[in-house]
């Protein structure tokens, strides 16, 4: 297609880990000569990872440019649009098809304010209705207030000739009103989805945009019937993050990989890639120590001696902090902190452990997609714990039903599986190729999925916009509920922020109780063996020298005895020379006294 003229871009992101997600667009359209100035929101990086990724990817063009979206806390209107934004989302997920995974409604209720909690969950006659009530309120009330005018100036200071926005569907954004205002402007205006995940398992989609860019027909489908996307304004690109592993080639060559990080390069390995799991769920690293107990009894020489390498996940490696491997032969815990794969020498070293691994082992993981690209044999188990967080989920059955993973609903089935995945272990073999198709590439494996998006975005520059415009009831509403913004200022925002920061501490500190509470029991356990082996050794070199006594006095009675018989001996011998020398001298004198008779 022609280039068209360079285009002003404007492009929201909740927060720096979208960067690792959206780099290749970024760059293209950076190359094509287009402006490209990155929003960001506040979020923290928790990491340590993400302000420095951004910060190269701006430094690499002067087509990229990066400021924050600030917003003002002094906004009237700030707690009750949040309070009523948190509200809708948590309504989403009391609907009947969310029924089979609670794990959302929860993560949702504890933001809710009390009151909406309150008349939401309300399950007597009628509560279907009131349902569908609140969610008409709360919509029409949410479009009635103003949208934060920090993020309205900062959208209108750019000048942009079109905004995407990425991911907009966290629970409470502020993103909506970037849609929004983009939309009153009249500037053309695309979500662009973040991850597998998050049109099934987010917030809805309010304000609708021109253009929703999706991975594949799935992604597709869940923004028509989930969020209402008319099916024409959806665009399937695949999936551009993933873009950089196909025809990705190992940088280290295997026996070199393995001495990097501390395994034997004679044997195989296996990839262990943990997950960043719902607040709340177990300590995936108690979890994983179970597995490599499992492993290591396996019957299958090539398994049991095989090497294992953890990837800590970066949100969740404090897990580790408390727990030690040295008591498994040949296993790694690799980067011990957790890394993102946010640069070259980063995104090397987590390919490398990709593709030199006889096989991946995971619960639910984006690492298990690119585990996939890298051609290696995709496990999982299904165990009850961890529920919520797999089968829970709509998402993971995409990678489960899709053919993706191989799973067992126990650890002796799961370690079956894992025997056959290694003994048939080939780096050149593509196992996955059906899947990759369907869910990451569905235009074609050899399709880059970043150059069809940007192509999707110079297109969205020509559609005709017409500037959205407030409904006629809109002004006495927001008239209305001023007294109530009055109330609500300042009362839930704050209180909200220090509940979530507590509850993080909480997670962090319970998972670090439990990594304690299983290294305290390991440190017991080996405590305990120490002291049987100890009494075990005692006991032998008690028995040993009882023994030893035993010998000696035995040996010392012999030589008494011995001593004894000796002297008993020379005392015969000593008598019998005495008798003899006696006989002799008898025989003497019988002879001499017949000569002396004679005489």
């Amino acid at each position: 297609m022609a280039t068209p003229d360079a285009l002003r871009i404007l492009l929201s992101m909740r927060n720096f880990w979208y960067v690792r997600v959206f780099e290749s667009v970024v760059r293209a359209l950076a190359a094509r000569g287009h402006q490209v100035h990155i929003l960001v929101g506040h979020d923290p990086d928790p990491t340590h990872q993400w302000t420095p990724a951004a910060d190269a990817l701006v430094a690499s063009s002067p087509n990229i440019t990066m400021s924050h979206a600030r917003r003002s806390i002094d906004d009237g209107w700030l707690d009750l649009r949040l309070m009523l934004r948190l509200g809708s989302d948590y309504l989403r997920f009391l609907q009947p098809q969310y029924a089979a995974a609670p794990i959302l409604a929860l993560r949702a209720r504890s933001r809710v304010p009390d009151r909406v909690r309150a008349l939401a969950e309300y399950d007597g006659p009628g509560h279907r209705l009131l349902r569908r009530l609140m969610r008409r309120a709360l919509r029409a009330a949410e479009r009635a207030i103003p949208a934060d005018l920090a993020i309205e100036s900062a959208v209108m200071a750019h000048k942009a000739d079109l905004v995407l926005v990425t991911p907009l569907i966290d629970l409470g954004s502020y993103q909506h009103d970037v849609v929004r205002v983009s939309r009153r402007m009249a500037i053309p205006t695309a979500v662009c989805v973040g991850s597998w995940d998050h049109l099934s398992s987010k917030a809805l989609i309010r304000e609708q945009p021109d253009a929703v860019f999706v991975w594949n027909e799935t992604q597709k489908r869940e923004a028509v019937t989930m969020h209402g996307v008319p099916a024409e304004r959806v665009t399937v690109t695949g999936a551009q993050c993933f873009d950089q592993w196909f025809d990705r080639k190992a940088t280290l060559a295997r026996d070199e990989f393995c001495r990097k990080v501390g395994l034997d390069g004679a044997r195989p390995f296996v990839l262990y890639v943990c997950s960043a799991l719902f607040e709340g769920s177990p300590n995936e690293a108690a979890f994983v120590q179970r597995w490599l107990a499992a492993v290591r009894s396996s019957s299958h020489p090539r398994l049991r001696t095989a090497g294992i390498l953890i990837r800590p996940h970066p949100k969740r490696s404090f897990e580790w902090d408390a727990v030690d491997l040295s008591a498994f032969d040949n296993v790694a815990l690799w980067p011990h902190r957790g890394t993102a794969p946010m640069n070259v020498d980063t995104q090397a070293d987590y390919f490398d452990s990709l593709f030199h691994s006889a096989a991946v082992v995971g619960l639910n993981t984006s690492a298990q997609i690119e585990a996939g690209i890298a051609g290696r044999a995709v496990h999982t188990l299904l165990l009850p714990e961890f529920l919520e967080n797999q089968e829970g989920t709509l998402h993971f059955h995409y990678l489960l039903d899709g053919g993706l993973l191989r799973a067992a609903r126990d650890l002796p089935g799961h370690v079956v599986q894992l025997e056959a995945s290694v003994e048939a272990s080939d780096p050149v073999v593509q196992q996955n190729g059906a899947f990759l198709e369907a869910f990451v590439r569905p235009h074609g494996l050899g399709v880059n999925a970043t150059e069809t998006f940007v192509n999707a975005v110079e297109r969205l520059a020509d559609i005709e916009t017409v500037p959205l415009r407030d409904p006629a009831w809109a002004p006495a509403l927001r008239v209305a509920l001023g007294p109530l913004a009055s109330r609500t200022a300042g009362t839930f925002v704050e209180s909200l922020g220090r509940q979530r920061r507590y509850r993080d501490k909480q997670v962090e500190s319970d998972a670090r109780t439990a990594a304690l509470q299983v290294q305290r029991a390991e440190e017991k356990a080996r405590i305990a063996l120490e002291r049987r082996m100890r009494r075990e050794a005692e006991t032998r070199e008690r028995d040993l020298r009882v023994a030893r006594d035993r010998q000696a006095k035995l040996a010392a009675k012999e030589r008494v005895r011995g001593t004894k018989a000796q002297a008993k001996e020379q005392r015969t011998r000593e008598k019998h020379r005495r008798a003899l020398k006696e006989r002799l001298a008898g025989y003497c004198r019988r002879i001499v006294r017949p000569s002396s008779a004679s005489r």
